[in-house]
């Protein structure tokens, strides 16, 4: 991400070191400090609002601020506030969370293991697969199909599952046990029709599972729609081909809802979205709007059985976190999944996913705007490239224009990014767009300037 356009202000905290960031530029400019959030609202240490259009990362589903997630925190500091599942001992937050995800999930999920983020989710999945084929008397099939621009995390196997070129430099990464098939993003401007360019997709696929060996591929992951590759909704009839493709050479879907989870897309899932049936689903984010650190591994009895066997002949399942099921953690996330039901907020995306996607699709009017896509509260605007700038610099300047404006988004590549708290309402999502249709005519404006001084 590029910040070097941007008005930081620095703070206290200089030896810090920031993820995701340009480390240089940040010992030049500082930081923007965000203080204090209430609602759809963030506000800096100025005192200035700011819509946030993100988020967070993707996560704060009930917005910033909800008393009753403070208040469900507070009540499990005072009667538990730390204990731990290992060795057959457990508490009665991480029970309950458990049940109450079993109860709402996918059809054919049964168990639930709960890690501190997507990340560890992800790679914790990856080690649970391994072990079952170990169980299974498979120990050759062990690889793993991801996907190019995908993301599934940052460890060192999550970040090998991540199809994104610069979450792998420098950092020795991928590992040689993972292949990442092509994008499944159909451009508009494609020769091919979107059903020809869902046959390329899987055509690839299937090429790459020939290619490897059916039987040393373990499973497959995906993300319903790709987030952080740039908002990538699948092309028509995409997950159906996948999952039969899958079935057929007995290889075990992992479906990575991190971000699409509770609600994001329109349902609380976005499996009943693209009707998806997975052996492993991934979630984090919205599962506790992010006030604390949880994911959870949910397992179909068909993952699991084999595991729970070979820990029976071992005498433990070696794996676990300190603070998997945190009590604090889980007692939020119980409260956040109450507060999703009872605000009827997965309606509420439902009923303004169209509004959403109108306004974005809008945007195209602008010449320098090629495209808009979205699915339900998640969306993106493409600019077209500029070969005159480095890839992705207009929008990363665009992005900066925003923050001015009082809109947090997020660039990724030529695109700029949304993702808004699912408490959105219809005056909210209007008072975004007015701030970004201002900004692109100031920002358009700025560049056609720039473009006759640098004639003359």
């Amino acid at each position: 991400m590029d910040n070097s356009s941007l008005r930081l202000r620095r703070i206290d905290g200089e030896h810090h070191f920031h993820p995701y960031t340009d480390a240089r530029d940040v010992e030049r400019n500082g930081a923007l400090p965000i203080v204090r959030g209430e609602g759809i609202f963030v506000f800096d240490s100025d005192g200035k609002q700011y819509i946030e259009g993100m988020a967070g990362l993707w996560s704060v589903a009930v917005g910033f601020s909800e008393p009753r997630l403070v208040q469900a925190a507070n009540k499990q500091f005072q009667e538990l506030p730390y204990y731990h599942s290992f060795s057959g001992m457990t508490h009665p937050a991480v029970a309950e969370l458990s049940d109450k995800l079993i109860s709402i999930a996918p059809a054919g999920l049964s168990k639930a293991f709960f890690t501190n983020s997507g990340s560890e989710a992800n790679d914790t999945a990856i080690k649970m697969i391994w072990y079952r084929a170990n169980s299974l008397g498979t120990p050759n099939k062990k690889k793993i199909i991801a996907r190019k621009n995908a993301y599934h995390g940052v460890t060192a196997m999550s970040a090998s599952l991540t199809g994104l070129v610069k979450n792998h430099m420098a950092f020795d990464l991928p590992f040689p046990i993972v292949s990442h098939a092509m994008t499944p993003y159909y451009r508009p401007d494609s020769r091919l029709s979107e059903e020809e360019f869902t046959e390329l997709c899987l055509a690839d696929l299937q090429e790459l599972i020939e290619r490897e060996g059916p039987e040393t591929i373990a499973a497959f992951i995906g993300e319903p729609v790709m987030g952080a590759g740039g908002v990538l909704p699948p092309p028509k009839g995409y997950w159906k081909g996948v999952q039969r493709l899958l079935r057929a050479n007995d290889i075990l879907l992992i479906t990575d809802e991190v971000i699409t989870g509770f609600g994001r897309t329109g349902n609380l899932f976005a499996c009943e979205t693209y009707n998806i049936q997975p052996d492993v689903l991934i979630l984090s984010k919205q599962l506790s709007s992010s006030y604390q650190p949880i994911a959870a591994v949910l397992l179909s009895d068909h993952v699991y059985q084999p595991i729970a066997e070979r820990s029976s002949e071992i005498g433990v399942f070696g794996h676990g976190f300190t603070g998997s099921g945190h009590p604090v953690a889980a007692a939020v996330a119980l409260e956040n999944i109450r507060i999703i039901e009872e605000k009827r907020l997965v309606e509420n995306v439902r009923n303004l996913a169209p509004i959403f996607r109108s306004k974005l699709e809008a945007l195209t009017a602008h010449p320098e705007i090629w495209e808009a896509r979205s699915a339900g509260l998640m969306g993106a605007f493409e600019f077209h490239a500029d070969a005159r700038k480095e890839p992705g610099a207009r929008a990363a300047a665009f992005r900066a224009v925003l923050l001015e404006k009082g809109l947090i988004t997020r660039n990724i590549g030529d695109s700029i990014t949304l993702c808004p708290p699912l408490i959105i309402s219809a005056e909210e999502l209007e008072r975004m767009f007015d701030l970004i249709n201002s900004g692109l005519g100031d920002f358009l404006a700025g560049e056609r300037g720039s473009d006759v001084q640098a004639e003359k």
